[in-house]
């Protein structure tokens, strides 16, 4: 089978090249293109034949889901696996509306991102050539391998998906938080609060910087990217 031809899509250049950087260490996926705006996307999706998108959603000229319905209205089979930090259940309803295959939220450690493109694989690997299906067990075979069960390995070993929304959550609509800030809004021990956000840091979720203004050492501010 030949490799699965990738365009990453994401406005920020450190992001896309990380995730350029994750699709080229699996085996049999290639990256065929970087675009950070909805213009570019389209521009090589014209130009290259691609089987797969990694489609960032917050592009700065217009949202991802309009690329997915140019996609469609274009008639392209092209799939499209999101790569987001959108958690509104409306934009989940939406992408699932325009044929997104799977929906990978921000932030997410290599593991995560190797199961949803091993996950992927397979399912090509089903829906391969043409022809029809035997029987009924054939179909549910293909959606549950695009379904899957949920990836232990998404977050670090001791961090929990409920404390990382309640510190995302702390974050969304401020400058910029402390460790200490953090920690006050969201109940958790300043430990706790660092191991969170310097998670969110390392996987470029939120901007790592030193706070100037008091005496003694700065303070370390993590400042939302999308804010």
């Amino acid at each position: 089978m030949t490799a699965v031809r990738v365009l990453v899509v994401d406005d920020e250049p450190l992001i896309a090249d990380a995730h350029r950087a994750y699709t080229e260490r699996l085996d049999g996926f290639t990256v065929v293109g970087v675009a950070h705006t909805a213009r570019e996307a389209l521009a090589v999706l014209r130009a290259e034949p691609v089987d797969l998108v990694l489609l960032d959603l917050n592009l700065p000229d217009k949202h991802g889901l309009e690329v997915c319905r140019a996609l469609r209205a274009a008639g392209s089979g092209t799939d499209v696996l999101a790569v987001t930090s959108a958690r509104d259940i409306a934009m989940v309803r939406a992408a699932v509306a325009l044929g997104v295959t799977h929906y990978l939220l921000k932030p997410f450690t290599f593991a995560a991102f190797h199961d949803k493109l091993a996950r992927y694989a397979q399912y090509r690997s089903q829906v391969v050539g043409a022809g029809e299906v035997a029987a009924q067990h054939e179909v549910d075979r293909v959606f549950a391998t695009l379904r899957g069960t949920p990836d232990a390995a998404s977050l670090p070993k001791g961090l929990d998906a409920a404390t990382l929304d309640h510190i995302l959550a702390a974050l969304r609509g401020t400058a910029g938080l402390s460790a200490a800030e953090a920690a006050a809004r969201t109940g958790t021990s300043r430990v706790t609060a660092r191991r969170y956000l310097e998670h969110l840091a390392d996987t470029g979720l939120v901007v790592r910087e030193p706070r100037y203004g008091g005496p003694g050492r700065p303070e370390v501010e993590y400042r939302p990217r999308h804010p």
